[in-house]
C-alpha cells in the first residue's frame, strides 16, 4: 500500500529516528524514583496500603469475634437444648417407673383379694 505523500526510504527512516528521540526523551523527563515528588507519592501509598492493612486487620478481628459469639450462642443453645431433654427423659422415665409401681401395686393387691376369697371359701368348706 503506498502512502499519500509516497515517502521514500530515507524519509520514513528519519521520521522514526525522531520518533525513537521524542519517546526516549519523554522517559528522560520522567521524574526519578529519587525525586522528593516520587518519595511524597511513594510514601503516600505506602501510608495507604498500611491503612488498608489495618482496616483489614479490623474487619478480620471484627469477624473472628462474631463468628466466636455465634459459636459460645450455639454451644449455651445446644446445652440447653440437651438440659432440656435430658429433663424430658428422665420425665418420660419416671412416668414409666410410677405407671409400672402402679400396676405392680394392682397386680398385689388382685393377688391379695383373690387369696383372702380363697382363705373364705376354705373357711366356709372346712
Amino acid at each position: 500500500m503506498r502512502h499519500p505523500n509516497d515517502n521514500g526510504f530515507a524519509e520514513r527512516r528519519t521520521a522514526a529516528a525522531q520518533a525513537k528521540k521524542e519517546l526516549l526523551s519523554k522517559f528522560a523527563s520522567a521524574p526519578k524514583p529519587t525525586d522528593p515528588e516520587m518519595q511524597e507519592k511513594l510514601a503516600a501509598r505506602e501510608a495507604i496500603a498500611t491503612a488498608r492493612e489495618a482496616r483489614r486487620a479490623e474487619r478480620d478481628a471484627a469477624k473472628k469475634a462474631e463468628n466466636e459469639r455465634i459459636l459460645a450462642e450455639a454451644k449455651a443453645l445446644t446445652e440447653a437444648a440437651e438440659i432440656h431433654e435430658k429433663a424430658a427423659a428422665e420425665a418420660r422415665q419416671a412416668e414409666a417407673d410410677n405407671r409400672i409401681a402402679r400396676v405392680i401395686a394392682d397386680e398385689a393387691a388382685r393377688k391379695a383379694e383373690r387369696d383372702r376369697r380363697y382363705a373364705a371359701r376354705k373357711a366356709r368348706q372346712g
